[in-house]
This record gives structure tokens, C-alpha cells and sequence, in this order.
């Protein structure tokens, strides 16, 4: 695995290279077919980590946002989300990463959440302590639902909730913060915030995120409490403490 994570950081590294440069210039997003906004750093991030996987890794798979899937030889896929919060990458504010997760066959065995303008980089590995910045990371102590400190992207995620679901989760917890996209998993798996739920994602939102917050002792999984995988559906929760997960699940059925 250690072959894996060197790649893996250079992945991320070749990503920040490329996105510095457009943080805060010229706007030259685009609209999606679906809606979304997409802009030339994503495409060339991408392109770039394409380029490097082609060339080290040929055997392996690639599914990324913006330029699909790449059947894999190996069993083993390299996820990728060039700029996960293109929203907030768009408006300048620094809460936006690059996603890299590999999965062997549907379960992710590797995750990096990077940063590049703050420079946060999370890095956990199936089975071994997740790393911030080259530091072990652990979640906090949070037995109580009524304490935690949850975030979620957007309130829109939800819309096919009933109209109350927001009004009795926030009953029912510290506060919610909005807005942290793939960076409150990572501040999650270094123990300042307790509870991420979100809905609406594709795997390469959240694959990466698995092995981060295990890593730091916390737990990821569906809105069952079924494992997630490179299969998965669109619904996901991470909690540090284990002890949150039996309310968090049923504060969303």
C-alpha cells in the first residue's frame, strides 16, 4: 500500500499545481447538462491525473466526474473528483478539494481529501491510522446526539425529505454548520466536528472519505447502516463517535 499512497500524493500534488493558478481569476465556468457547474481547472485536473495513472498504472480503472469510466484490467479502480465544491471554488472561498480514492473491486482501500490553498491533505489507508498534513488524526469523544457538531453541503441535498427534517435535526444536535462539502469529512476525521449527512452524492463524492474517517476511528455508511462501496447510492453519514450512529440513523428514516 505504501506504493499507493506515494502515488496518491503525487496525484494530489499534480492537482494543486494545476488548480493555484485558477483560485480566484477569471471566471470560465461552465453549465453541465445537469445543471452543475463545471470549470477548465476541473477538466485539466482530471485530464492530468488521467495522464500520470495512464502511464504508471495502465492496468487499473478510472472513474472520475467529468470524463467517466475506464474499465479496469486489475480489479482495481482510482476514483477521482478533481474539484469537489466547484461552487465554492467558483465564489473564491477555499472549502473546495480534489477527491482521490482506489478501490479494489467496490470497497474503497485508499482516500486523500487535499486542499491546495489551505494546504490540508488527508490521507488514510485501509487498516492504518488516517494522516492530516503527515500527522496522525483522530475524531473526538461525542457520545451525545444533543452535543454534536454536525455539517452538511446544502440544505437542498434534501429535498425529497419531508419539509420538517432540517427543523428535527437541528432539534436534535449542538448546531449544523452549511457549506464544508468534502472538507467537513476531513475536519470530522481530526475531531472538530462530530456528524456529516448528506444526500444527493455520486461515489466519487464520498468514496475517498471511507478510509479517512476509519482511519481516525469514526464510521461511514448509508442512510441503512449498510456499508458503502463503488455501488453505493446516494446517501451517505460519517460519524466520529460510534456511539452517534444509532440516533443519526434514525434521525434520517
Amino acid at each position: 500500500m505504501q506504493e499507493f499512497r506515494a502515488l496518491a500524493n503525487r496525484l494530489a500534488d499534480a492537482a494543486g499545481e494545476i488548480i493555484r493558478p485558477y483560485f480566484r481569476a477569471i471566471d470560465t465556468s461552465e453549465t453541465k447538462a445537469d445543471e452543475s457547474p463545471v470549470t477548465a481547472a476541473d477538466r485539466a485536473v482530471e485530464m492530468r491525473i488521467r495522464d500520470i495513472l495512464s502511464e504508471e498504472r495502465p492496468q487499473d480503472g478510472i472513474f472520475g466526474e467529468e470524463f467517466g469510466v475506464k474499465k479496469s484490467e486489475s480489479g482495481l479502480t482510482w476514483v477521482i473528483d478533481p474539484i469537489d465544491g466547484t461552487k465554492p471554488f467558483i465564489s473564491g472561498r477555499a472549502t473546495f478539494g480534489t477527491l482521490i480514492a482506489l478501490c479494489d473491486e467496490d470497497e474503497a482501500i485508499l482516500g486523500v481529501i487535499d486542499q491546495p490553498i489551505v494546504k490540508d491533505r488527508w490521507v488514510g489507508i485501509q487498516g492504518e491510522e488516517t494522516l492530516h498534513n503527515g500527522q496522525v488524526c483522530k475524531v473526538r469523544t461525542c457520545p451525545s446526539l444533543k452535543e454534536a457538531r454536525c455539517s452538511s453541503t446544502s440544505p437542498g441535498m434534501f429535498f425529497h425529505r419531508e419539509a420538517d427534517f432540517i427543523k428535527k435535526w437541528k432539534e436534535q444536535v449542538h448546531f449544523i454548520t452549511w457549506g464544508g462539502d468534502c472538507i467537513s469529512y476531513g475536519l470530522l476525521a481530526s475531531g472538530h466536528l462530530d456528524l456529516v449527512i448528506e444526500a444527493d452524492l455520486k461515489p466519487y463524492d464520498f468514496l475517498a472519505h471511507i478510509p479517512i474517517i476509519e482511519g481516525a476511528g469514526g464510521r461511514m455508511c448509508d442512510w441503512q447502516g449498510q456499508p458503502l462501496g463503488l455501488s453505493s447510492g446516494k446517501e451517505v453519514i460519517a460519524v466520529g463517535d460510534l456511539a452517534l450512529l444509532e440516533g443519526a440513523l434514525r434521525l434520517v428514516q
